[in-house]
């Protein structure tokens, strides 16, 4: 498998010993550069870091800030700032040599709806900024996003020039809580629109509520229905476990671990059985 864990930097900043965890357990961290980490920590601070991990072998991803950001905002000073963020994210995310990163859409249905096509065109030239400062890929999350169409057509707008450097992110937890899609019973939807360009998966559980990042199988979104509809398309993305504490993490490796046959979702035809930096699965 190709797994990453969640591991925000801000909690690095409070507490070092994350990355000692993370090396002893042979974890590849999907690294969060919060807003803390842009503005508080050091280009020193996270080149540092990075030597860390680079000496312990372990590759990772990147996930870049989304707080109070709007990539493809209407407002020129916020989209200034938005862009100014996400590029100083970018430029430090490169320090790491990720294998990718991961950035909000932000599509807002009640703000952008009546002018996608000027949305889309701001949101490109905000992500197309960030792929020239740092060469990773990037993979676009849907969040809030009711309707998967709005991520699909950005990501396809940006891969008319990037290829596979543009790739989508598919949060499970955030279709179930924010697009109710438990509810609508729209998953088939949501994958045939993605299906093109799924190239990460973010995996955590909840009961449809809130995004309550829980651990597998302890919420009530159809994991089952997730990986059996993945293998059904022919897809095999990486993923990143995302709980939000150690409990919750040792659980989703323990869902994991029991379901060996998704091990085939998580690894692409002819791969190794392992790949450096792969979560163990128990």
């Amino acid at each position: 498998m190709r797994t990453f864990v969640n591991l925000p930097l801000s909690w690095v900043a409070r507490d070092p010993a994350w990355i000692d965890r993370f090396v002893a357990d042979g974890l590849a961290p999907e690294l969060g550069i919060d807003t803390f980490a842009v503005q508080e920590l050091s280009p020193d601070w996270h080149r540092d870091t990075a030597r860390r991990l680079a000496e312990a072998g372990l590759p990772c991803a990147v996930h870049l800030p989304f707080f109070d950001l709007h990539p493809g905002s209407f407002n020129d000073s916020v989209l200034a700032a938005s862009r100014d963020t996400l590029l100083r994210a970018a430029e430090l995310a490169a320090l790491y040599g990720p294998r990718h990163m991961v950035g909000h859409a932000a599509f807002d249905h009640s703000q952008h709806d009546g002018a996608f096509d000027a949305w889309q065109e701001r949101a490109c030239g905000t992500w197309t900024a960030v792929l020239a400062a740092c060469d990773a890929p990037v993979r676009i999350e849907n969040t809030h996003e009711r309707d998967p169409e709005p991520v699909a057509a950005l990501v396809d707008a940006l891969a008319l020039h990037f290829g596979a450097r543009a790739g989508i992110c598919f949060d499970a937890g955030h279709w179930h809580s924010f697009a109710r899609g438990v509810q609508r019973r729209d998953l088939r939807r949501w994958l045939d629109a993605f299906a093109p360009r799924l190239a990460h998966l973010h995996l955590h559980d909840n009961d449809g509520s809130d995004d309550q990042h829980l651990g597998l199988g302890t919420g009530s979104i159809p994991l089952d229905d997730l990986f059996g509809g993945l293998l059904a398309r022919g897809l095999h993305p990486t993923a990143t476990l995302e709980p939000h504490d150690e409990a919750s993490f040792a659980v989703s490796r323990a869902w994991l671990a029991a379901r060996k046959q998704y091990a085939e979702v998580l690894t692409p035809p002819n791969a190794p059985a392992t790949e450096p930096g792969d979560a163990p699965a128990a």
